[in-house]
């Protein structure tokens, strides 16, 4: 075990080494290397046919520049990516995030996760991702339209439905990727299923706006199935007022629990009562606003500055659902002393490092977000076999078949880890049961 040790610690530094100052990217990289020792004690034939090497190593990389003119007459350029990672079990797919933090680092943390979560989700799909540093916020109808025409001028090059299949993501919701879909048909003089997340009457799939959350929510329900309970009665925080967000709690208080707490950029909400959801719908979805307004229809709630202090709000399970790392060692630590019983990721990566150390020292229940919220790109993937077939399944069929695949992700994870010897960690069984997969399917395909 040493020597596979010895052997991983040596492909990070290599990582690190080949991308100075990607620190998210390298972040990732740790959390799936630092689990993989028994899975390459059990099949040497991965270290002799250099998997691991290969899997940290996108199989391409695009960046190309996005011109556009504002609603001023004046030209704005941004930075587009492509991080098509690996192609293994299936065409790449991946969202398309929109955010001013994005960069090559963000773009490839993200593709890396990718792989493993689509490989969970037990669907065709390969990994990769992609985005821009253009930021929607504050963006008239005319220059978003014009941004993602542009996008997609260079993009379109890159994707196709059996090449690279994008999606929504952070910034990217129905109305980017129409507008990039439109483009798309322009430049090819063809209608395919080429993107997800489209419009329900332009070949999307009923329940994908949801799935992300609810699938988050059917996941942690196997969690507490696992302890003999259920989220009857729990009290409930969820980070984010984003669709994740909006949806876990949505499916969670259907779940017969009470949500108390949730948050954007600016601040978040705390109603003892249980968070009034079509409130915070039209807040965010509708007006596109703060969730500072939330407190004026719900005078008795209670509205703080500044996200961070969400995770002080007492809770027996937190959804972290926002962003990467939001969620840090004093959180952990505020949540442990609280009481919390278990934390699920909603968000990508959004744990850092020293917090779960803490939070699986202390025993709780945790999953990480590349199980718990596989349902997105599940149900991305059942909008691709929709479209492929030329059909169109009703919600609750879409949903059942969500159900499905993430009773099926737990199972996966939680027997992984037992067959290596480490139960409950729901970590080192989803890394294992991603990877392996991929990696069979590397093994069979040669080196290419």
């Amino acid at each position: 075990m040493t020597q596979t040790k010895e052997y991983l610690a040596s492909v990070m530094a290599e990582v690190e080494q080949r991308n100075p100052g990607e620190a998210v990217f390298h972040q990732a990289v740790q959390e799936v290397l630092s689990t993989l020792a028994p899975a390459l004690e059990a099949h040497p034939e991965y270290i002799d046919a250099e998997i691991v090497r290969r899997i940290v190593e996108p199989e391409r990389m695009v960046m190309f520049r996005v011109p556009w003119v504002d609603d001023n007459g004046k030209v704005q350029v941004n930075r587009g990516f492509r991080c098509q990672y690996n192609s293994a079990i299936g065409p790449y797919k991946g969202g398309i995030r929109l955010d001013p933090s994005v960069n090559a680092s963000v773009i490839k943390f993200l593709g890396f996760e990718q792989i493993f979560k689509n490989a969970l989700t037990s669907l065709p799909m390969g990994g990769g991702k992609g985005g821009s540093d253009f930021n929607p916020k504050g963006k008239s109808e005319g220059e978003i339209m014009r941004f993602c025409q542009s996008f997609m001028n260079e993009l379109f090059r890159h994707i196709g439905p059996d090449t690279d299949v994008p999606a929504g993501d952070k910034g990217t919701g129905s109305r980017e990727i129409g507008y990039m879909f439109g483009q798309y048909k322009k430049l090819t003089n063809e209608w395919t299923g080429v993107l997800t997340g489209k419009a329900i009457f332009s070949g999307g799939s009923l329940a994908r706006t949801q799935a992300t959350g609810y699938g988050l929510c059917y996941f942690v329900n196997e969690m507490l199935a696992s302890k003999g309970t259920t989220f009857e009665g729990k009290t409930v925080v969820v980070s984010g007022s984003g669709n994740v967000a909006v949806y876990a709690a949505e499916k969670a208080t259907t779940l017969g629990a009470k949500v108390v707490a949730m948050c954007d950029r600016g601040g978040f909400i705390y109603d003892a009562k249980g968070i009034d959801l079509d409130l915070v719908k039209e807040i965010k979805f509708v007006k596109r606003g703060n969730l500072s307004e939330y407190v004026e229809a719900h005078t008795d709630a209670k509205y703080a500055e500044g996200p961070h202090g969400i995770w002080t709000v007492k809770c027996d399970i937190a959804l972290p659902c926002a962003t990467e790392n939001e969620l840090n060692l004093e959180d952990a630590k505020e949540l442990i002393k609280n009481g919390c019983m278990l934390i699920a990721e909603g968000a990508n990566m959004p744990t850092t490092p020293d917090a779960i150390e803490a939070i699986k020292e202390a025993g709780l229940l945790y999953a990480p977000g590349k199980a718990s919220n596989a349902g997105g790109v599940a149900t991305s993937g059942l909008e691709m076999s929709q479209n492929s077939l030329r059909l169109s399944w009703s919600f609750d069929e879409v949903d059942e078949k969500l159900h499905g695949i993430m009773v099926n992700i737990y199972k996966a994870a939680s027997e992984t880890a037992e067959q290596y010897g480490k139960p409950g960690d729901l970590v080192l069984g989803a890394n294992i049961a991603g990877f392996t997969k991929v990696a069979n399917a590397m093994l069979w395909q040669g080196v290419c």
